[in-house]
Parts: structure tokens; C-alpha cells; sequence
């Protein structure tokens, strides 16, 4: 493929990804249609069908790169500290996810029908950037806490990413939901992603501070 072909194709793919995340912002998962994000592109929303033939490929394409961006910023924590006390590492690891909560919400609400609906190739693509993600999380935990083992970090990594799965619940709710709790006397105290992760993250580190 000539490179300007591909630069063009990368684009195009950007820009869908781009219309879907701004709708995604306002409306739910289910009532977003390829037709509404091509109404948000430059292009005719039947070219959208040369890059992805699913909403839900759209979607996965959009969690791949929220992604890529969490990796981004966990690699310049590596990158900008020779060291990090545990409290200092769970306040910057907080900080990343602060920022992510297109994709918390999209792991949380949506993961099983994206990977469903999109072809093996796609899905391949997204967990090749879910597995970086792992292994820059390992990492980050190898260079700020030397006496953890490799079962240590292995158990961190299985807490810690099935709690990324659940965290956005937790923090985010609809004023229906909170009627809902209020009249149900749920005893509920607001959290922002940012107090969850960082409280999780000291206390499955504290043990290795040093």
C-alpha cells in the first residue's frame, strides 16, 4: 500500500474513532449508530464500511486507544522518576486512570458485546494493546518496588486489573441511580476514580515500601 494510501486510511480511522468518543460522551452505547457517527465525519458514512463493517468495531478500536494513551502516560512515570515511595507510585498510577474514563466505562458497560460483533483481527489488535498494557504496569512495579517477587506482581495484576473492570460504577451515576439509592437508604458516600484507585493501589503496595 503506498504510504500515502496508508497515512490516509490512518486518518480516516482516527476520525471515526474521534465521532464516535464525542457521542459517546452524551449517549449510551446502544442508541449510537453507524449513521451517527458518520453524520460527525467529513467523509459519507458509507466510506465508514472500508474501515470497519460494526459499531461495535468502532468501539473497540476506541478502547484500543484509550489504551494506548494509559500507556503513554504509565511509560512517563517510568521515564521521569528514578524512584517512588508507595504512596507516590498509587497518587501518579491514579492519576493516569483519572483521565481514562471513556475506557472504564467502555470495559465495564460494553467489552463483552464489542469483542463479540468484531472480527478476529480487531480483536487481536485491542488485546495486543491490553497485553502492553499488563506488562507497563509490571514494569512501572519492578523498578519502583525491587522486593516484590514475580508472584507478587502477578497477584497485583490480578487484582488490580479486574478492579479497573468495576471501578466505574462505582463512581459514576445517573441521578436516577442516586434517587434510586436515596429512597432505598443505600448508605453511599461519593468516590472519584482518582480516591478508588489510589486507596487500592497504597494498600496492595504497602507491604513493599520501602
Amino acid at each position: 500500500m503506498p504510504r500515502g494510501s496508508e497515512e490516509l486510511t490512518n486518518a480516516r480511522k482516527e476520525e471515526i474513532i474521534g465521532a464516535c468518543a464525542s457521542l459517546y460522551e452524551t449517549t449510551g452505547f446502544k442508541d449510537i449508530t453507524i449513521r451517527d457517527i458518520g453524520e460527525k465525519t467529513s467523509f459519507t458514512r458509507t466510506s465508514i464500511y472500508n474501515y470497519f463493517q460494526t459499531k461495535e468495531e468502532i468501539f473497540l478500536a476506541l478502547l484500543e486507544r484509550e489504551h494506548r494513551l494509559w500507556i503513554a502516560d504509565l511509560e512517563e512515570i517510568t521515564r521521569v522518576n528514578r524512584s517512588l515511595s508507595v504512596d507516590a507510585f498509587a497518587d501518579a498510577l491514579a492519576r493516569t486512570l483519572e483521565k481514562r474514563g471513556c475506557m472504564l466505562k467502555l470495559m465495564c458497560m460494553n467489552l463483552y458485546d464489542m469483542e463479540c460483533n468484531s472480527r478476529i483481527e480487531n480483536l487481536v489488535s485491542f488485546k495486543k494493546e491490553y497485553a502492553n498494557a499488563l506488562r507497563t504496569i509490571s514494569c512501572c512495579l519492578e523498578k519502583f518496588f525491587p522486593d516484590m517477587t514475580v508472584n507478587n506482581i502477578q497477584e497485583f495484576l490480578y487484582a488490580f486489573f479486574p478492579f479497573l473492570f468495576g471501578i466505574y460504577p462505582y463512581t459514576s451515576h445517573t441521578e436516577k441511580q442516586l434517587e434510586a439509592m436515596r429512597l432505598a437508604h443505600v448508605d453511599y458516600t461519593h468516590c472519584s476514580i482518582y480516591e478508588l484507585t489510589r486507596s487500592f493501589a497504597a494498600k496492595m503496595l504497602a507491604p513493599f515500601g520501602r
